[in-house]
């Protein structure tokens, strides 16, 4: 499974995982485009209140699933199979206590946690409508990626593609049904969404029930510390994804504040969307590569780890040049599909993707390097960039440049996080290089 080049490893492994979250990030567009042609801006508005949440389940699982699958490739490696269940089965019972925690908190506390999330008075009452499926079905979005996370760690990518890609579909399917011949309005799109990741598991549990690898369900006792190592391996992971909903939270208050209102949030929504399927790209590849970083670094074969680290950033540059290319050139079609009949919100989404999107070529080669750092155990240099990406420098900017220029720099901030970041990581790159030729000189 872990043998051949990088080329042939990248296509096994990174590709699918890539398909697969790009369709998975398909149920939530679609949600846009059928929200935004039946419903209008008002609605488009509310869904957008609920993305951060969503970004957040989203970053919790797959966390877990890449804690627990850098530690479960250690354990492979050390012929361990007993271990790595244990660590399997620890995550599968953590995840389940979150699902359920948020599932109860979310119901008790539904109107104050929209407004958390940046609802305004005017979209409150449909914000709350979206959210109350998204909380309530919480447990199945967490365990649809986690558990793709375990069958790929287990050897089997295109068993978590496919599933990824049914759950998308039947996304698909049923926005349509619910939100034309059975017009159910706002609640509809959230119902599909909501429903979606429960083909997803029931597609992915198959493999562990019928004990099809190395990693199925067993009677253990959890231990503690197992799973707090699960969480400090996962936690760059967790900030890579979670950087999406607090930017997009971060956005969604400053675009209040600055007096965008209603059309500025709209506008962000369908941006967010583009953001997303470039995100997807780079974090599925990511995703898809952590159990082949993890395997050479259990099996020692640092060379392999090398140029497998040297293609990919390669592959993930030229993607990252390609998309922004295309998005300068192209985002009007793309945002025409959610507000044909709005020209206005077209026209200010158009105008703001140049100075969004400009960094993002960048993005990706962020990425790839914390998920390396992460799947080869070097777990606080991944904290540090993926901190710094995501929590510290997109508020900073946020902050700061709109009061020092104009309103409209708020619109760079996120590409700027990302050029900065990069600038440190290839410091890191470089000084790391120097330590390692240093120490051959003196050996």
């Amino acid at each position: 499974m872990y043998e051949g080049r990088s080329p042939a490893l990248f296509l096994r492994f990174a590709v699918p995982q890539m398909i697969g979250l790009l369709f998975n990030s398909v149920y939530t567009i679609v949600d846009g485009v059928f929200i935004g042609h039946r419903l209008g801006r008002e609605a488009m508005a509310a869904a957008a209140v609920a993305v951060p949440l969503i970004e957040i389940l989203i970053s919790v699982a797959i966390a877990a699933g890449a804690g627990a699958g850098v530690l479960i490739a250690a354990r492979l490696g050390a012929r361990d199979g007993a271990g790595a269940r244990r660590l399997f089965n620890t995550a599968v019972w953590m995840l389940g206590a979150a699902g359920l925690l948020v599932c109860a908190l979310g119901n008790l506390f539904l109107e104050p946690l929209a407004r958390l999330l940046g609802a305004s008075e005017e979209v409150l009452a449909p914000a709350c409508a979206y959210l109350w499926f998204i909380v309530t079905f919480a447990p199945f979005q967490l365990f649809s990626f986690l558990l793709g996370g375990m069958v790929r760690n287990d050897g089997r990518p295109k068993l978590a593609m496919t599933a990824m890609i049914a759950g998308a579909g039947s996304n698909i399917l049923l926005d349509y049904l619910f939100m034309y011949p059975l017009d159910m309005g706002i609640r509809g799109a959230a119902l599909a969404t909501a429903l979606g990741p429960i083909f997803s598991v029931l597609i992915l549990l198959p493999h562990f029930l019928g004990r099809r690898g190395e990693l199925y369900f067993v009677r253990c006792r959890l231990r503690p510390a197992e799973a707090g190592g699960i969480l400090a391996c996962g936690l760059p992971s967790f900030m890579m994804e979670f950087s999406i909903g607090i930017v997009t939270l971060l956005y969604n208050f400053a675009i209040t504040r600055h007096g965008y209102g209603e059309l500025g949030l709209a506008a962000y929504l369908v941006i967010g969307y583009l953001m997303l399927i470039l995100l997807t790209l780079f974090l599925g590849m990511a995703e898809g590569l952590q159990p082949v970083f993890s395997r050479f670094m259990a099996s020692g074969e640092e060379g392999r780890s090398r140029a497998m680290r040297r293609f990919s950033a390669g592959v993930f540059l030229g993607v990252g040049l390609v998309s922004c290319a295309l998005i300068f050139l192209g985002s009007r079609q793309f945002y025409l599909l959610f507000a044909p009949e709005d020209p206005e919100l077209v026209s200010f989404a158009v105008s703001r993707s140049v100075p969004y999107f400009c960094g993002f070529f960048l993005t990706g080669f962020n990425i790839l390097m914390i998920s390396f750092w992460q799947a080869t155990q070097r777990t606080g240099r991944a904290l540090i960039f993926s901190l710094a990406r995501s929590v510290l420098l997109p508020p900073a900017l946020i902050l700061l440049l709109p009061a020092l220029m104009d309103r409209e720099a708020l619109w760079i901030c996120q590409s700027a996080a990302d050029a900065i970041t990069a600038l440190f990581v290839i410091f890191a790159l470089v000084s790391s290089g120097r330590s390692v030729v240093q120490s051959t000189n003196l050996a």
